[in-house]
């Protein structure tokens, strides 16, 4: 995951996230303050030691924790983000050598051609650093093809994917106090306010519909043409569903099976076992038109799909009836209060959506995004939550 140079003496314990040690990796948190000065951001002291204590307390393994340390202390108005953004991007991509963002001071009355006084005894032994920390290969991952990975790296997209969360929000009838002042006027509020100044109304208060979660539904392909994802994508619906929302799975194949139980459980290996074990044509056909007719039959249009978000991971490869296809899309579409149609070859250079099945689902698709990486399945999730 990290480059991380031998020579810088860098220790990394074992017992937590946190055991940094927080000597050797100060200079470079130093020299990362001093690269946010040179670009204009106001950085006192006392920020950068506030700094090397929360990386020392939740440690330098994750990009995002990091970038939160530095942000909560760093920025103190809302213009500063864009410049803590790049600085923050250039830095620890290793395009400003944090050893020149801030250069050692020197001594005029040394002469630097004397070795007896140009460093102190054994000074000499110390390594240097020659390289500098770099969160290249986790950005590399993140947008690397599925079909391309390989079993180690599928194992360490799955833990990137145990971020994830998948939730969507819907309005309520019950109404809240707005915290922003806007929506209907609360008179009782208003005025229950204005009995604690002596009568006065100084603030008039207001009432907003509250927000409840929307349920999500997601249909995974696991056909032969889709074996090179749907592993990964597999995983992907055990966070989405372990995650305790109000998120439903099945596979799709030549028959529907619901998988909502078996990826309910923590353990991960566990839960792809079981589901594993229940889906009986794995890597067998797809016929898409009976398999979404029979979630339309027994649980969409009955209930389950009703104003939730359905998502359907798919090449869009079927060899069933097209018209069947669009007539059961076009339930679905009616019934949901949106449709999401996830393909993973959607990335591919000069890709049409001219496969039959594809062609036939489309008209009927609200949103039709990629499903190739862990990063497009990042914006999956925040499609998911709009």
């Amino acid at each position: 995951m990290w480059r991380v140079p031998t020579s810088a003496g860098w220790s990394k314990k074992r017992s937590g996230v946190g055991d940094v040690d927080v000597e050797a990796v100060t200079p470079i948190l130093v020299a990362f303050a001093g690269a946010l000065r040179q670009a204009g951001l106001t950085v006192p002291v006392d920020s950068v030691v506030h700094f090397v204590s929360a990386v020392g307390a939740v440690g330098i393994e994750r990009r995002s924790l990091v970038y939160w340390a530095g942000r909560s202390v760093f920025v103190q108005q809302h213009e500063d983000i864009a410049t803590y953004d790049r600085i923050f991007d250039s830095f620890w991509s290793g395009q400003t050598p944090w050893s020149d963002a801030s250069p050692p001071p020197t001594d005029p009355s040394v002469d630097e051609g004397d070795d007896a006084t140009s460093a102190s005894p054994g000074e000499e032994d110390l390594p240097l650093p020659v390289s500098v920390i770099s969160y290249s290969d986790v950005d590399q991952l993140r947008h690397k093809d599925f079909s391309e990975c390989s079993p180690e790296e599928l194992e360490e997209i799955a833990r990137l994917l145990r971020e994830v969360r998948v939730q969507a929000a819907r309005r309520s009838r019950r109404m809240r106090r707005s915290k922003h002042h806007h929506g209907r006027h609360d008179t009782r509020a208003t005025v229950r306010r204005g009995l604690r100044s002596g009568g006065e109304v100084a603030r008039i208060m207001h009432r907003e519909p509250s927000q409840r979660p929307r349920r999500v539904v997601l249909l995974c392909d696991v056909s032969g043409s889709m074996e090179p994802y749907s592993r990964a994508l597999l995983r992907f619906l055990h966070v989405a569903v372990a995650g305790r929302g109000q998120v439903e799975a099945f596979a799709l194949g030549t028959r529907l099976t619901r998988l909502t139980r078996q990826l309910s459980l923590r353990d991960p290996d566990l839960a792809l076992t079981q589901a594993s074990e229940r889906v009986l044509d794995w890597s067998g056909g797809t016929r898409l038109g009976e398999g979404i007719g029979t979630f339309n039959d027994r649980f969409g249009v009955p209930g389950m799909a009703r104003g939730a978000i359905v998502v359907i991971l798919s090449d869009g490869w079927d060899r069933g009836d097209p018209e069947r296809l669009a007539r059961e899309m076009d339930r679905l579409h009616r019934a949901a209060h949106q449709t999401i149609w996830v393909n993973p070859l959607k990335a591919s250079d000069g890709y049409e959506p001219l496969a039959r099945g594809m062609a036939a689902a489309l008209p009927y698709v609200d949103q039709f995004v990629e499903g190739h990486s862990a990063a497009s399945l990042d914006a999956l999730v925040s499609v998911i939550a709009q």
